[in-house]
């Protein structure tokens, strides 16, 4: 199957590819072809929405990129490695909070 490594959120895929493409059509536009209309320069006006239709398609990566993450593994599959973990961080981010609070102003 072509698409089997898209697997889920396919749209959101859809959307990324459509603003890049045009995106990057319109940014490209605006910088290297001469866009005058009655002496005023449009290749500006080309520039900034196509960066800003990139910057867009960033929104739809992320949502299929997180749409696509697997789901972490059981607390019973980790066994004991994964209480360790668990408490290290616990108490990681109690020191770090302590410390926060007690530092004051």
């Amino acid at each position: 199957m072509v698409c089997s490594g898209v697997r889920h959120c396919k749209i959101a895929l859809g959307f990324a590819v459509i603003f890049d493409i045009f995106g990057f059509t319109a940014l490209f536009l605006g910088l290297f072809v001469p866009l005058e209309l009655k002496g005023r320069d449009f290749g500006d006006l080309l520039v900034y929405t196509g960066a800003l239709l990139v910057l867009m398609s960033l929104g739809g990566w992320v949502m299929w990129y997180s749409g696509n993450i697997e789901g972490m593994a059981a607390q019973k599959d980790l066994g004991g490695i994964g209480n360790a973990v668990d408490r290290l961080a616990r108490n990681l981010s109690r020191k770090i909070y302590t410390h926060h609070v007690n530092k004051g102003p």
